[in-house]
């Protein structure tokens, strides 16, 4: 149970505060309205952060079942308490989407675009190709999986700061990989506040987009996957 609680709050101040950030950006009449990718990429990466901070020291802070997946993949963690952590993850991922709402809940009503309150919650290819866009994914999610092995493995302790390297690289994960599908690189960052947006009762919301949702699903875990792969064969 400790292991589920604080992958559940590590995964929920994740998507509050990177959530947090697109409803900042992508809504109207905010303080933030319109001020671009690169607050949307940092916005993320101090997520991460906050969220690997609060959980590390308890659960490890994977917050992300490509991440949980990969490390067991790779004999790093017991096959045995993955359904756990991702029960964790899933469930901290809709906590976090809903006080995400509950913050911007009148700037949700003041836009009238329901492609923009989509993007708040979960992501959407700049491009629709189902093959490029589960590229990218697969792509992202190898290149965080991959780096979080030597991660978890170096020798270099930062004490209070341990949780910033992981938040680095998903920085330049989002400033590098992320235009073309908005990087997800995780399952449960997109599938739990696409729930949450199904859920709610938000103002002409229009649909979930359930068509691409299998994409930021399948894609992570096959980088994962893919990263323990290669991290087992070096």
């Amino acid at each position: 149970m400790n292991n589920f609680l604080y992958e559940l709050i590590g995964t929920a101040f994740l998507i509050l505060l990177g959530n947090g950030v697109n409803a900042n950006v992508v809504l109207s009449k905010t303080k933030g309205h319109n001020s671009g990718w690169i607050v949307i990429a940092f916005g993320w990466a101090i997520a991460v952060f906050v969220g690997v901070y609060v959980s590390a020291a308890h659960s490890g802070a994977h917050l992300n079942p490509a991440v949980t997946i990969g490390l067991a993949a790779a004999d790093k963690f017991d096959w045995a308490l993955v359904p756990v952590y991702i029960a964790g993850q899933f469930c901290g991922a809709m906590i976090g989407a809903f006080l995400m709402w509950v913050a911007y809940k009148k700037h949700f009503d003041e836009t009238a675009d329901a492609d923009a309150k989509l993007v708040v919650f979960c992501n959407c290819p700049a491009i629709p190709n189902i093959r490029f866009n589960l590229a990218t994914e697969i792509i992202g999610t190898f290149a965080l999986v991959f780096g979080v092995f030597f991660i978890v493995g170096g020798d270099v302790k930062l004490g209070a700061l341990d949780a910033l390297p992981v938040a680095l690289l998903v920085l330049g994960i989002g400033l590098s990989l992320g235009g073309p599908t908005g990087y997800a690189i995780n399952p449960a960052r997109d599938l739990g506040p696409r729930i949450m947006h199904f859920i709610l009762p938000i103002k002409d919301k229009g649909n979930s987009g359930w068509g691409y949702s299998w994409i930021p699903v399948v894609g992570p875990i096959v980088g994962g996957l893919l990263a323990a792969l290669v991290f087992k064969l070096l």
